[in-house]
């Protein structure tokens, strides 16, 4: 379904429109939030309020960007929002700690699978906004471009950010 036909029958009936766009990207929002605050029940309520301000908001979209890149933005946003209030806007040891034990309670990641268990763990290392532009590039595909509309980031920041996220994973996997 594309933007056009959501928005089209948004303008019709606002509630089947929003239904449309709900199906269309919540499987991929609640991933690209869940990848952020890692917790299953902290990815719910950030998602909850995500589409709290879409449908709220959904009246005023400009079309300056894609539904698509619009919806990351306000995720993001609220993801980020949401590491900064439970981190108070630094990222300890103890914060890591304590996502590193929500990762291990959840089923989030199949346990049997090695690499895939150190991957997170690394992941779980880096800076956040390092991790949300690693997450964006390998897990959704997103463009530079695309994550740069989201952020509002330069592209070569971004690419600086997934560089050094990059590296920073790779060396976590060789120890």
């Amino acid at each position: 379904m594309t933007d056009e036909e959501i928005l089209e029958t948004y303008a019709v009936d606002k509630e089947r429109g929003f239904a449309q766009l709900m199906r269309v990207f919540q499987s991929p929002i609640y991933w690209h939030i869940r990848r952020m605050v890692i917790s299953h029940s902290d990815a719910e309520d950030v998602f909850q309020e995500v589409w709290v301000n879409v449908y709220r908001y959904l009246d005023k979209f400009e079309r300056a960007s894609s539904l698509k890149t619009w919806l990351y933005r306000i995720a993001t946003n609220e993801s980020l929002r949401f590491l900064n209030r439970a981190s108070a806007h630094r990222k300890t040891d103890e914060d890591n700690d304590r996502l590193m034990t929500q990762l291990e309670a959840s089923d989030y990641i199949d346990y049997d699978d090695e690499v895939l268990v150190k991957l997170q763990k690394a992941l779980l290392t880096l800076p956040d906004k390092q991790r949300m532009v690693f997450n964006m590039r390998y897990y959704d595909d997103l463009s530079y471009e695309e994550i740069s509309n989201i952020t509002g980031s330069s592209v070569q920041t971004l690419k600086t950010n997934y560089h050094y996220a990059k590296e920073k994973v790779k060396e976590f996997l060789l120890k």
